[in-house]
């Protein structure tokens, strides 16, 4: 055969494996019949624990909204409203790879979680905005602790709660997951409190009249360029806050807009504005204070019970900062997620019960205090 033809006969198979990076020509019957075993094998294994664990959760589900009526009607809670076995673990084979599948994502298989530039694209694109850098980390450290303490906050707990979110020496524009050898988020979660997007939005649709008075503030103190980039930075931020009133203003509603559209993806990005990101963490914290004295809870907040609300939401943390301790030693901390969040945190599945997740918080942030990160921001104060 010509070797122009012989080209022109292996154009496309060539093409294949270029495109998807596999060895199309390559694959076996043997190949195959093996994949179709361990297939069977694990769908096999899988579908009686999938059976067991949606019950599991299932019952989960049914005994918080339980709880959540007690409460509502001021009636104790008790051991017997939570469920107290461990979820069920998969114990069988790994499903496995189709040596045929093409490369890219699994079907079903959620997005990859938006990273810092895309979250930088979508600002400047739909709200013409640049967040303003801080000059260094002990600039925005200040910041945070400055807005920390006009909240109310104490220093135990602000650098309680940042020694366990990000080990104490984490930085202002911190991602979840993200590092210099990682560059795939396991969550959107950024900065010292790992604050979430959907957190972002929905901080800015309920209190982003506090939040605009304060840079306002900031403005009049000061005049020239500085007050120009001020004011640009309030128009943009207006817009922002806007965009975030849009649609039902529920908690559903914004984790939609800002998991699932460019606008809402690009409000994250006021997190890392030295002027608006610390005023946006604070008020997180704030809130989960004020909730908390809201449902009767009077005590000042311990910088784990602070943090429990942090990581679980208010209503599920103060659950936990609310429950004897006789039986913080018997309810597992299953109680307190959704199935998926559970499965992502190998904290509360090392803990297992709440008393050992409490203490193991307490024991991280002891730890984490001692690092230089959170030694800079307890200067901060």
């Amino acid at each position: 055969m010509p070797r122009n033809r012989l080209f022109t006969v292996l154009l496309p198979a060539l093409a294949i494996v270029l495109a998807t990076g596999l060895p199309a020509l390559a694959q076996s019957p043997a190949a195959m019949a093996d994949y179709q075993a361990k297939l069977a094998a694990y769908q096999e294994a899988r579908q009686p624990y999938e059976e067991q664990a949606q019950a599991y959760w299932d019952d989960v589900a049914a005994k918080r909204r339980i709880r959540n009526d007690k409460r509502r009607a001021h009636v104790a809670v008790l051991l017997e409203d939570y469920v107290l076995d461990q979820p069920p673990v998969y114990t069988g084979p790994p499903r496995p790879i189709d040596p045929q599948a093409a490369p890219g994502p699994i079907p079903g298989e959620a997005p990859p979680i938006p990273v810092l530039a895309d979250f930088l694209s979508n600002a400047k694109q739909y709200f013409d905005f640049v967040p303003d850098r801080p000059q260094s980390e002990v600039d925005f450290k200040r910041a945070y602790a400055k807005a920390a303490s006009e909240a109310g906050l104490t220093r135990e707990q602000i650098v309680g709660v940042y020694a366990f979110e990000t080990g104490g020496n984490g930085t202002y524009d911190m991602q979840a997951g993200v590092s210099p050898t990682r560059p795939r988020a396991i969550s959107p979660a950024v900065g010292y409190n790992q604050l979430l997007s959907t957190n972002t939005v929905s901080i800015l649709a309920e209190h982003g009249a506090r939040i605009l008075a304060a840079v306002r503030l900031k403005a009049k103190a000061v005049s020239g360029a500085a007050k120009l980039a001020l004011e640009r930075k309030i128009e943009a931020l207006k817009r922002m806050i806007a965009h975030s009133r849009t649609g039902p203003q529920r908690w559903g509603d914004w984790d939609k807009m800002a998991k699932t559209t460019p606008a809402g993806i690009g409000i994250h990005a006021a997190i890392l504005d030295r002027d608006i990101g610390p005023l946006l963490q604070v008020q997180k914290l704030a809130t989960s204070v004020h909730f908390a004295r809201m449902k009767g809870y009077s005590a000042p907040l311990t910088a784990p019970e602070l943090e429990l609300m942090n990581l679980t939401g208010d209503s599920t943390g103060l659950d936990m900062v609310m429950m004897p301790a006789d039986l913080r030693t018997r309810v597992p901390t299953a109680n307190f997620f959704q199935r998926n969040g559970y499965e992502r945190n190998p904290v509360a599945r090392r803990t297992g019960v709440v008393g050992k997740l409490i203490a193991d918080m307490e024991s991280q942030m002891a730890r984490g205090a001692q690092s230089p990160g959170a030694r800079d921001l307890a200067t901060a104060f």
